[in-house]
């Protein structure tokens, strides 16, 4: 973990270990970019979330129609299979039309919010995201604050 990341836990971690039904939230991390997944993952396994991680959409549906999932972080642009279509197959899942998914992008463009929400995406930021943000929008989706 970098030194920044483990500075940035000093000062925010209070009281924000994810205990979901007696357990840690699982969240699907589907990004394809090393660099986000050590962030993303290093960070919010710090704030007590378990993270499984799956590189393109068609990995993310895989995991997501066999896995128990709390909530799903889905990168928008990524190889084999983008993360629109991805919630737009998820959202089709009896089993993953209340899991809570974040859109996540790099190339915020004019409409691209609209877009992932109506794809079915419950909540859209851009990249870079602040990790504090995303923290407190992971915790108002799960119902922790």
């Amino acid at each position: 973990m970098s030194k920044l990341i483990k500075e940035m836990l000093d000062m925010e971690k209070t009281n924000t270990i994810s205990d979901v039904h007696g357990t840690k939230a699982v969240i699907l991390l589907a990004e394809d970019n090393e660099a986000n997944i050590e962030t993303f993952c290093s960070y919010l396994s710090a704030f007590g979330y378990e993270i499984i991680i799956a590189n393109n959409g068609k990995e993310a549906i895989e995991i997501a129609t066999t896995a128990t999932l709390d909530l799903i972080l889905m990168d928008i642009q990524m190889p084999i299979m983008d993360g629109f279509e991805a919630i737009l197959t998820l959202r089709k899942e009896p089993k993953l039309d209340r899991v809570p998914i974040v859109a996540l992008t790099a190339l915020a463009l004019v409409g691209d919010r609209e877009r992932c929400l109506a794809a079915g995406a419950n909540e859209y930021l851009s990249k870079p995201v602040k990790m504090k943000l995303l923290v407190t929008t992971i915790r108002e989706l799960l119902g922790e604050i």
